[in-house]
């Protein structure tokens, strides 16, 4: 669990070693032991063997490789058991030769020295690591605001294993059953319904117009329907002010500007932001999101053997052309892949991505890829929109479910922006067509005559998306 003194700590960096000998092989340093970092690593090995390459890992933490996207479900009982949320563990990384040390924090990058400055959590033990190449994978802290009484006992965020650990541990010893989620986000509604699963009555409060900001308001109407349908209380356009503690020091409410919410427990789930403090105070490029910039390869910009990925990055969205920070762990695992075959001998580039993601409440299905109203204004865009009424399946097939599907094409060049798709089962993964579709750059005309997969118990014959390209480029034909 703790730091070796072992491969040189006190080395000047990749070329000298012990003494000022040559080393015979490279070091590979990787700052965190989530999905970015450890995919980095694992596909270096697969690239080098340990003779040619040394592979070092830190991470803070008591887990490596596990899904956060996994977290509100294994709150709410659907996944029974913590570890069925880790992909690989410590001792299994290093059955392949990968030095990975856990509860170990990387308190400082000396790019000149080629070298990371690591502490044991434990011991507070600390010593240098020097590296030929550097993986940074710091990811993302959530979102915690400075409000009076944020730090009490029973307010949770909710972006480790050990952050779900301990709220569960407070859901099992606490006596009261009410809890206050705030913000309405992916892990905001995914937590409530969890909460609700657990049998406590819950109230979101949430800043925005509707949740789920990551849709426009129209689409995100729905799935506060959908919220208050399981007994959720919707509180929207409201912003938490304070956090209200009993005489025991515990949260009893949660105070906006207009009303208090009682509350025996509290999970923030307002959002993320990337980790970049370690890169920003060694000098390495900051993006306007805050996240690190790096080239196609994942390279962190200027610097030719520091690559970074993951939650900490910003990232090129394909259709607007502009730089994101949208931390999904499906990007994450890409970027590892990339920064591994580079940083292993191998070529690879990512090239960006169109902003794909689904989630659930109960059983609607809610998914986004491309731009939004508001994204596409910002990015100076013209636009149409067309919104459809569709099924899952033939209307006369048993099973089949409403879904609407929300389209916004570039307004002369009919050039698909983006899609947004509420509806029951057999709604949610429809976007994977038009998230192929945006990265082809495809009109909305081309996409009607897309050759997708039909029978009655799968699709109308003209399929949902389909529909919804029909209407938007006869809404680019009117605009002409």
């Amino acid at each position: 669990m703790g730091m070796s003194a072992a491969s040189g700590e006190s080395g000047t960096g990749g070329k000298g070693g012990k003494g000022g000998a040559e080393r015979a092989r490279e070091r590979l340093v990787v700052v965190g032991g989530d999905a970015a970092g450890m995919s980095a690593a694992s596909q270096a090995r697969r690239l080098k063997g340990p003779d040619e390459l040394e592979i070092v890992a830190f991470e803070r933490g008591h887990f490596s490789s596990f899904s956060a996207c996994g977290i509100p479900y294994w709150v709410g009982g659907d996944v029974t058991d913590r570890d069925q949320l880790i992909a690989r563990t410590p001792e299994e990384h290093r059955a392949r030769d990968i030095d990975l040390r856990m509860r170990t924090e990387v308190t400082e990058i000396d790019v000149a020295g080629g070298r990371v400055r690591a502490r044991d959590v434990d011991s507070g033990a600390e010593s240098w690591t020097s590296y030929d190449k550097l993986v940074i994978g710091t990811g993302a802290r959530p979102i915690r605001p400075e409000l009076p009484g944020i730090d009490a006992p029973g307010v949770h965020g909710v972006q480790t294993l050990d952050d779900g650990q301990a709220l569960l541990d407070t859901l099992e010893h606490t006596r009261g059953r009410r809890a206050v989620v705030v913000g309405a986000g992916y892990i905001g509604v995914e937590m409530a319904e969890a909460l609700i699963n657990r049998g406590y009555e819950v109230t979101v409060v949430n800043r925005g117009r509707e949740p789920m900001s990551t849709l426009d308001p129209d689409m995100g109407r729905m799935v506060h329907e959908a919220m208050e349908g399981l007994g959720i209380t919707m509180v929207n356009g409201a912003e938490v002010t304070k956090v209200l503690t009993g005489d025991d020091g515990r949260v009893r409410a949660v105070a906006t500007e207009d009303a208090e919410f009682p509350a025996d427990v509290v999970v923030l789930g307002i959002g993320v932001r990337p980790e970049t403090s370690l890169a920003e105070a060694a000098g390495l490029p900051i993006g306007a999101h805050g996240g690190l910039l790096t080239d196609l390869a994942m390279r962190v910009r200027g610097h030719e053997n520091i690559w970074a990925g993951g939650d900490c990055v910003e990232v090129l969205d394909l259709v607007s052309g502009q730089e994101r920070h949208i931390p999904l762990g499906t990007h994450a695992n890409k970027h590892g892949q990339v920064i591994g075959t580079n940083a292993g001998g191998g070529y690879a580039t990512f090239p960006g991505v169109v902003g794909t993601a689904v989630s659930k409440v109960c059983d609607l299905e809610i998914a986004r890829t491309g731009l939004r109203e508001k994204d596409a204004l910002r990015a100076g865009l013209r636009f149409v929109t067309a919104t459809i009424e569709s099924t899952s399946r033939a209307g006369y097939y048993p099973g089949a479910s409403p879904m609407t599907v929300k389209m916004l094409a570039e307004q002369r060049t009919g050039r698909l922006l983006g899609v947004q798709i509420v509806g029951r089962e057999g709604a949610g993964k429809r976007v994977d067509i038009a998230a192929v579709a945006l990265t082809a750059g495809m009109t909305v005309e081309r996409m009607t005559a897309l050759d997708l997969g039909y029978a009655p118990p799968f699709s109308p014959v003209w399929d949902p998306v389909l529909v919804a390209a029909r209407k938007a480029a006869r809404a680019v034909e009117r605009q002409a």
